[in-house]
């Protein structure tokens, strides 16, 4: 099972030559070349993820009770239909009031979200969680607040589950510790494959192909899933990269075959 997460950068035309009416089919064809099982995005704008649900008509564009809006930026999941089936699954905000379309609390700059799905193995007949999300950029304690409201309601499921996302945050920070520390349910996938920090294994490069700031994505499995390989990606056209973070990319199969 393939599982990417990557950061679309919202569309913005102050972003000249990298807005996104430029580089949207080097973002499609990253992906139909990469062909995950299961993609997460962040940083999708409506017309974004319309754009990707007519381009990957191989995917189900999983957008339970969402809305159009001008605005909000919303994580979002892509399931490959020929390997999975939807069976369920939902968006709730990170905050004090979790059901609140855009609410936001504590030092959050911006509503952030995460979005989940339930999904049946179509060869296996097994069941997965997946989801994805985007902590807070700004906000420390937002973040670490976030983190724990997805770490308390991942207790509450019943099925392995595989969490990506843009959690703006190092791997040695607390966030990271709530999520995958020591008594938690999660692995970091990266250093499951026991690959190294530093600035070789940063994702954001804002554009330029230089690593810079942290490894700030993550994808994280729970029980029931090893990981086989992990690889950022940095596919670009001359220069020219679809986003401004690379995409990071796991491997996983079940432990018992």
């Amino acid at each position: 099972m393939r599982v990417m997460t990557f950061n679309l950068r919202f569309e913005n035309n102050a972003d000249g030559k990298n807005s996104w009416q430029y580089r949207k089919t080097l973002v499609t064809d990253l992906i139909l070349t990469h062909r995950p099982d299961v993609l997460g995005t962040q940083e999708g704008k409506w017309g974004q993820l319309m754009y990707l649900k007519a381009e990957l008509s191989d995917y189900h564009a999983h957008l339970p009770n969402r809305k159009p809006h001008e605005y909000a930026q919303c994580p979002t999941l892509f399931i490959r239909k020929s390997a999975f089936s939807i069976t369920g699954g939902n968006d709730f905000w990170l905050s004090k009031t979790p059901d609140v379309f855009l609410s936001k609390d504590w030092d959050s700059a911006y509503p952030r979200m995460i979005s989940f799905a339930d999904i049946v193995c179509k060869k296996t007949g097994k069941k997965l969680c997946v989801a994805v999300t985007h902590l807070d950029n700004i906000g420390k304690i937002a973040r670490i607040r976030q983190a724990e409201l997805i770490a308390g309601w991942m207790t509450s499921l019943h099925a392995p589950v595989v969490l990506t996302g843009d959690f703006n945050d190092a791997p040695d920070s607390e966030v990271h510790d709530i999520l995958a520390g020591p008594g938690a349910c999660l692995k970091d996938s990266w250093q499951a494959a026991k690959k190294g920090e530093g600035p070789d294994a940063f994702t954001h490069h804002g554009f330029t192909g230089q690593p810079n700031n942290t490894r700030m994505d993550w994808i994280f499995s729970g029980n029931g899933l090893e990981v086989a390989d992990v690889r950022i990606i940095r596919d670009h056209d001359e220069g020219r990269y679809p986003s401004d973070h690379y995409p990071y990319m796991a491997d996983l199969k079940w432990t018992d075959g």
